[in-house]
């Protein structure tokens, strides 16, 4: 079995739920750099050359549907890296406008963000952010928050530096009063953050390592179904360990009767995982 550009630079991955999106990952633009050594030392036969232009075509294809990925990236916000100290952020923040202040008993910053007059709280654990909220000032009736809400959904599917698992959209019928007050549910949206930056280029080369100690050329070249099967799993498990380390939600609060929208962006990277257990 061949494993073809196709293979490699389209990999569809279903999550049924409801309306659920589909995860793909498709190669529209990759730019990646090959290295061609001149060995001058040895003579290549006819046929290992053939191998070898068939290995660096793997090699790019495997980079090309990888471009997306990386390891090691945290969530940001604003541009910033949700990492750092606490006075870090607040700096980075005020130069975007935001103004130190204080809302109860705690320290938060002040300003706009995507139209709206917001709050944003910073969390830190072990010195180290790993938690920025983003709070609605102004609370809004029932309908407003509805609309606002499904409009939120909509600018994070449609924006590209996110990934959509799952249609999050709140029915027009839909009495969320009632649904929040008898049935205790939450209206919440998750997305993940897609890395950027060079460390993508640590996850291509972490992958390729392991493929090339794993398998021969001659396996890569021409790889069987359960070699196709075993890459296959080890870049999704790979995709998932990034994805899932940079989720940005949001919900719906209610207080007073009135409602408004949390979001968060999060590094889990930096989160408690029971290390002082």
């Amino acid at each position: 079995m061949v494993l073809t550009l196709t293979a490699w630079a389209a990999i569809t991955i279903s999550l049924k739920k409801g309306s659920s999106y589909d995860l793909r990952l498709r190669t529209w633009h990759c730019s990646s750099t090959l290295c061609v050594y001149n060995c001058t030392h040895r003579s290549w036969s006819a046929y290992e050359l053939f191998l070898m232009k068939k290995l660096l075509v793997l090699v790019l294809v495997l980079f090309c549907a990888l471009s997306c990925f990386a390891q090691k990236d945290v969530t940001r916000f604003l541009g910033f890296p949700v990492d750092g100290t606490e006075s870090e952020m607040i700096r980075n923040l005020k130069s975007k406008g935001f103004k130190l202040t204080t809302f109860g008993d705690r320290n938060v910053l002040q300003g706009r963000f995507n139209g709206n007059d917001v709050r944003v709280y910073i969390s830190t654990e072990n010195g180290k952010v790993d938690r920025i909220a983003v709070c609605d000032i102004n609370t809004v009736s029932e309908t407003d928050i509805k609309i606002r809400f499904n409009r939120l959904c909509k600018q994070f599917e449609e924006n590209g530096k996110y990934l959509s698992l799952e249609d999050y959209t709140i029915p027009e019928n839909e009495d969320i009063s009632y649904e929040m007050a008898a049935h205790n549910k939450r209206y919440e949206a998750i997305f993940y953050q897609l890395p950027e930056g060079e460390a993508k280029e640590q996850l291509q080369i972490s992958l390729m390592k392991e493929a090339t100690s794993k398998y021969t050329p001659e396996q890569l070249v021409s790889p069987t179904d359960e070699i196709v099967n075993e890459i296959a799993s080890t870049t999704f498990d790979a995709m998932i360990n990034v994805l899932m380390n940079k989720p940005v939600w949001f919900m719906i609060t209610k207080y007073l009767g009135k409602y408004y929208i949390t979001m968060f962006y999060d590094n889990e990277y930096n989160r408690a995982n029971g290390e002082e257990l």
